[in-house]
């Protein structure tokens, strides 16, 4: 089979590989679709474990099942977590799946940049779902990412009525826009520095974009009726992002911080003035199963549809195509390479 070796972000080498063997209780998968996230071009944190077959947002068809696996058949249409949790230690028990020891040890066989996956016994069990009859193996690839959102504004407590400001508007914050609005909030505001991406935010949905350079509470409160956001989200690591939030934020709002920053990079925090207006912070991480179901729930019904923001579709060969057009994110939304 036909795979896309990670070296770094302008090294991607197409290898051939012989079809993964499945054991007892395993499932050999075609990926019909895998989409490329932002966080494999974190370079800082995925070159120090390459060489590595990167890909996680797949969609894609049972090849064959291994002894021992009911309810499944080649053919079946399909999404699998590379990740899933033990769901039964104390973090998965107090609700933090993501942070459980076993999520952050499981993973595909190679990975998802490649004709052909393996997907281990445990994946199996606590990670294989069918995708909607209604859901295309394109729109299957955002199962992954989707399902992180819904964990993020769960986390940050959107609910109907809201305004919510999502700053920075690359595909992360695109898909927390779309979500916010099927959560019934009132009014969804963006800020990013890259006008093709506020013209982005503006087309699937949001009340108004600002440009990130020159954004002040002082136009937010312009739009928003006079007060700041109840929950603002934070999609980016650069560090002007961190102090906009903070005076952003109504009385009584919360803080998201979906996306890291540069390793070591430490964020200053004006503390009382967040102790004195009763301001959450809360961070996410990944999708549990419960995100990934609901995540299949609202791509299936169409409540976030996601289809017009394929950008691009590439096969596997151009893969180091598809990496450039992630990692400079000027003219591109979501990237699919299609094995």
């Amino acid at each position: 089979m036909r795979l896309a070796v990670y070296h770094n972000n302008h090294d991607i080498r197409i290898e051939e590989r012989p079809v993964p063997a499945i054991g007892p209780g395993e499932v050999l998968l075609r990926v019909r679709a895998s989409g490329i996230c932002g966080s494999d071009v974190m370079e800082w944190y995925r070159a120090p474990k390459a060489p590595i077959v990167l890909g996680h947002e797949i969609a894609a068809e049972i090849a064959a099942i291994g002894d021992g696996v009911t309810g499944w058949k080649a053919g079946d249409r399909v999404f699998a977590s590379h990740h899933v949790p033990c769901l039964h230690c104390r973090y998965c028990l107090a609700g933090h799946a993501t942070v459980c020891d076993t999520l952050r040890k499981t993973n595909f066989d190679p990975g998802g940049f490649a004709e052909y996956v393996r997907l281990p016994a445990i994946n199996v069990a606590h990670g294989l779902f069918r995708l909607p009859p209604s859901a295309s193996f394109e729109e299957g690839s955002f199962v992954e990412p989707l399902g992180c959102t819904v964990r993020g504004q769960r986390a940050a407590g959107v609910q109907e009525g809201d305004t919510v400001l999502v700053i920075g508007s690359g595909l992360t914050g695109l898909l927390h826009v779309l979500l916010a609005k099927a959560q019934g909030a009132s009014a969804v505001f963006v800020t990013d520095p890259i006008e093709s991406r506020r013209s982005a935010a503006m087309r699937f949905g949001s009340t108004e974009a600002f440009d990130a350079a020159t954004f002040t509470p002082e136009q937010l409160r312009g739009a928003n009726g006079g007060r700041l956001a109840d929950r603002v989200i934070v999609c980016t690591g650069a560090s002007a992002a961190f102090p906009s939030a903070f005076r952003c934020v109504d009385r009584g709002g919360s803080v998201l911080f979906f996306a890291p920053t540069d390793p070591g990079k430490e964020i200053p925090m004006p503390l009382n003035d967040l102790w004195h207006d009763e301001v959450t912070l809360t961070s996410s991480y990944g999708a549990s199963p419960r995100d990934i179901e609901e995540s299949l729930f609202l791509l299936g019904t169409g409540r976030v549809a996601v289809k017009e923001m394929i950008s691009h579709r590439l096969p596997l060969e151009q893969a180091a195509e598809g990496f450039r057009l992630t990692a400079e994110a000027c003219d591109s939304l979501k990237v699919l390479l299609l094995p």
